[in-house]
């Protein structure tokens, strides 16, 4: 019972998706006969999932979009709350719990029915999300979009803005949706170039499914934050930045994370060094330790703490 209960637990997963699996390859993903894939479907069935099954020799298998969301059964305004709350923890708004959400979305947005999606899309429109950090804004059809392409093994194209050279449009086999300090990445083999590349998701536009199935790859090294970052770091930033605080390295460690190293100077004292393409993201983080400091490089940073303090300081006399 336990083995059957783990394998329609499967079978859902990959149902989910709402590509067409042909029988064969499903039973052949579940290592059972076409038989037991018969007897599994049915037993979804009776628990109220919608699957359409077309016979012949390309006979196969799909779930339904559109149907009630078994077996929660949620009504229409539970289901509409759920996706509004996941897009927003999608966004950030609830720490580490970014790529839980994209892949929860990607899974509820599918089985809802044309009308509610059109009631998120609306609310999300009118709605701005509180979320700290400083990171790009994201337009959450795009992530789930790309979320959906992702989970599903199907090939994406899209327009892509990077940060050096001209636009243009790609074709990719999506891998993961990687979010990564205040920033949100994918992961994909690029079918043009015939390598693997990384994506920043703010500067995609227009991603549309193709329909084309394909087989994962496997990502150099097999863990695809740890590549992401490998290439990230060689990518150089424009900023070198030095600051000294008065403020014990652990402290300074547990706000900053990778993204700057800290060194002891003298008791009570350290050094913050960061290498970033955007001088907001140490100015947030100087903010955020509230120590005294003195920025030993570059001069664009002191100009920049400068200038927003001066901002906060005007916006204490309304």
């Amino acid at each position: 019972m336990a083995n059957t209960s783990a394998r329609m637990l499967r079978l859902l997963s990959l149902l989910q998706t709402h590509r067409y699996w042909p029988g064969s390859e499903l039973a052949e993903r579940l290592e059972v006969s076409p038989r037991t894939l018969r007897r599994d479907v049915d037993r979804l069935r009776e628990l109220g999932y919608p699957v359409d099954a077309s016979r012949g020799v390309a006979g196969g298998y799909q779930l339904q979009a559109g149907a009630a969301v078994p077996p929660l059964l949620l009504d229409d305004e539970e289901a509409v709350a759920i996706a509004v709350g996941l897009r927003s923890a999608a966004a950030g708004a609830v720490a580490g719990f970014e790529e839980t959400s994209v892949r929860a979305l990607a899974k509820v947005i599918q089985l809802l029915p044309p009308r509610l999606r059109r009631r998120i899309d609306a609310l999300q429109a009118v709605t701005s999300p509180g979320v700290f950090g400083g990171g790009p804004a994201l337009d959450a059809g795009v992530l789930t979009t790309i979320a959906m392409a992702t989970r599903g093994e199907e090939r994406l194209r899209f327009d892509y803005s990077p940060r050096e050279g001209a636009a243009g449009g790609r074709h990719v086999e999506p891998h993961r949706l990687v979010p990564l300090g205040r920033k949100w990445y994918l992961l994909a083999w690029d079918l043009d170039r015939g390598d693997w590349r990384s994506f920043r998701v703010d500067r995609i536009a227009g991603p549309a499914l193709t329909g084309a199935r394909f087989r994962p790859r496997e990502i150099p090294g097999g863990d695809p934050v740890v590549w992401l970052r490998s290439r990230i770091r060689a990518i150089p930033n424009r900023y070198d930045v030095a600051v000294l605080l008065a403020a014990e390295p652990d402290r300074v460690r547990a706000v900053v994370g990778h993204w700057g190293t800290v060194e002891p100077v003298r008791e009570g004292v350290c050094r913050l060094r960061m290498n970033v393409d955007d001088l907001g993201w140490p100015t947030m983080v100087l903010g955020v330790l509230g120590a005294p400091f003195t920025v030993e490089s570059p001069a664009e940073l002191r100009e920049n703490v400068q200038a927003v303090g001066r901002n906060l300081l005007r916006g204490t006399t309304l």
